[in-house]
């Protein structure tokens, strides 16, 4: 079964460091996963995220405020 990862953000440079890392974490850890952007502020606030960005792994957030390194990432993929 496929993870679902998503990169809360609005597009700023951590935001795409943070999408770096992730893609670069899915390769890593061998894990099938998706990796998606949600860059709507009403979405990013469902998940009762107040700064960005924010990683969520299949629904639950991982890290707000952060960017984790692709190994962090890999790791809780696993």
């Amino acid at each position: 079964m496929s993870k679902k990862i998503e990169i809360l953000g609005i597009g700023c440079a951590k935001c795409q460091k943070l999408e770096s890392n992730a893609k670069q974490a899915v390769g890593l850890s061998g894990v099938d996963a998706t990796v998606s952007k949600v860059t709507d502020i009403n979405q990013i606030t469902e998940y009762g995220v107040m700064i960005t960005p924010a990683l969520v792994i299949d629904g639950k957030v991982k890290v707000a405020g952060k960017i984790p390194t692709a190994e962090a990432i890999a790791e809780w993929l696993k």
